[in-house]
């Protein structure tokens, strides 16, 4: 693993490395030791906002006070000061859009959120004029809702004046990443760095340049755009206001691509997979960017000091997110946490299958029409039943990937390292290595996301020297091994796979047949 440049020693007298994880329904702030170790966290919510069936958006203001207030609640539980941090990296949820003016930094628009499908209808314009594989060739992805491009257009597109306004470098567009960056500096810093670049479409992941080609067909200025830098080294200083005095920020990776990195999956071949909103599988492939062919995106997974190194990723919409449907939308759980005690008091779901569609499908279908489904209900379906199935279409939509994965790099997955909230869930990451037929790992602290931007932002100012100085986090491993027979196992798996069949194309436009 290449080392980052030291910027300073001295940082190594500092006492902690904050991390800002900034998530799809939730904003966290985590100060890590020395040792690796979490000192202090706080975490604050905020609102979601569906304007439409499937489309999905923030309020970037709350985005950002729910972001300071979380990171000025752990120096509060952590009794320290900014004096006392020697760096902040930043992680966030990717593909979701943002557009501001430059000069006061107020949104021109609602975020529209990587969930969200509002973009279909330019997705498919884009399809229609035969550039599918120029951008899988440009940009490892595919043209989908879930990716920032279109978003820009259709912000661009519902306001009066916007695009004129981009074109004369009034305005700015980014990531979170860059919006919160835009915020923490006042804005005096518009820029990036190469794991959000490469997921908004337009980015050209071989040149590691905006591509031009892309950039016209979705008429996006790059006047808009932000500088795109190395994932760890100095980005810019936080202003005084926010936390009394600056602190520079270091690191700043896309939530999965740091968790690939927190997961120490630093060489070709190791792959974790993060139960969190969504299901993200990483396959870590080095130096080489490999085209998929089963249905995954190719990705950069971070730079430093010029190299760049890449995966393969499946991207699953709908994971932890089903269990909150579960909770707030049928109120069949209190907790989530509820689910696995539920789950385990049926021998299994009676044949019912969830296929948790609700904004669509992922890697490998990629279908913006398919729609939530269950299937094999009968007289005898119980809430435990339906707890259960929801669930393992977790776990279903990971094998789903790993079988991608496999095909791809031609390497076959000797163990699956997890992390994030729905990895707590036992019952879970027991079908898991059932279904997959492989050891499931899971770390004793699964903070790795937070974990891996403050690894960043800690190696880029010299807070640890390289990686070797961090726990890995090995301690307390928790290791699931697989139980169930081969036999049971695909009769399980061919089962979801004809329920996937009957969740696609459901979601037509009126008039289609």
């Amino acid at each position: 693993m290449p080392e980052p440049a030291v910027d300073g020693a001295e940082d190594s007298l500092s006492s902690y490395v904050m991390a800002l994880d900034q998530g799809t329904t939730s904003s966290r702030a985590i100060l890590f030791d020395h040792a690796g170790a979490v000192v202090a966290a706080d975490q604050h919510e905020f609102p979601q906002h569906f304007p439409k069936p499937g489309w999905v958006e923030h309020d970037p203001v709350e985005i950002w006070e729910s972001q300071l207030r979380a990171a000025r609640g752990a120096l509060k539980r952590a009794g320290a000061q900014a004096s006392d941090v020697a760096a902040i990296g930043i992680t966030n949820q990717r593909e979701t859009a943002l557009v501001w003016d430059r000069k006061t930094g107020v949104p021109i628009h609602r975020a529209i959120v990587w969930q969200s499908r509002q973009t279909a209808s330019i997705c498919e314009e884009l399809r229609a004029r035969g550039l599918d594989d120029e951008v899988r060739a440009r940009t490892g992805l595919v043209i989908d809702a879930y990716f920032s491009g279109t978003k820009v257009r259709f912000i661009l597109d519902a306001v009066d004046g916007a695009q004129q306004r981009a074109e004369r470098g009034e305005l700015a567009f980014g990531t979170v990443d860059a919006w919160l960056l835009h915020k923490l500096t006042r804005g005096r810093v518009h820029a990036t760095e190469y794991s959000n670049a490469s997921r908004t479409l337009v980015y050209n992941i071989h040149e590691c340049d905006w591509d031009d080609l892309l950039l016209g067909e979705l008429r996006i200025p790059r006047a808009l755009l932000p500088e795109v830098r190395d994932t760890s080294g100095v980005f810019g200083l936080t202003d005084p206001e926010w936390f009394g005095a600056e602190i520079p920020i270091a690191g700043v990776a896309g939530d999965q691509q740091a968790a690939l990195f927190g997961q120490g999956c630093t060489v070709g071949g190791q792959a974790k997979n993060t139960y969190g909103t969504g299901c993200f599988l990483l396959m870590n492939t080095g130096r080489q960017a490999p085209a998929s062919k089963s249905g995954l995106v190719t990705t950069i997974g971070w730079g430093i000091e010029g190299r760049i190194d890449y995966a393969l990723e499946g991207s699953i919409f709908v994971a932890g997110a089903a269990l909150q449907w579960l909770r707030d939308g049928l109120g069949l759980v209190e907790h989530a946490a509820d689910s696995e005690a539920a789950a385990r008091s049926v021998h299994d779901t009676g044949g019912v299958y969830l296929v948790p569609a609700f904004v669509g499908l992922g890697a490998p279908y990629w279908d913006e029409r398919a729609r939530g489904t269950v299937v094999g209900l009968t007289r005898g379906t119980t809430r435990e039943h339906l707890i259960r199935a929801t669930l393992e279409s977790i776990a279903y939509q990971t094998r789903d990937v790993v079988e991608c994965i496999e095909a791809d790099s031609g390497l076959p997955l000797d163990a699956l390292r997890v992390d994030g909230g729905a990895s707590r869930n036992d019952f879970l990451m027991q079908f898991q290595a059932d279904l997959l037929g492989v050891p499931v790992l899971r770390p004793a602290v699964l903070e790795v996301t937070a974990m891996g931007a403050a690894a960043f932002a800690g190696l880029a100012v010299g807070f640890w020297r390289d990686t070797s100085e961090i726990e890995a986090g090995e301690a307390g491993r928790s290791v699931f091994e697989p139980c169930l027979s081969e036999d049971r196992r695909e009769s399980l798996y061919a089962g979801w796979k004809r329920a996937v069949e009957r969740s696609r194309d459901w979601a037509r436009p009126e008039g289609e047949g």
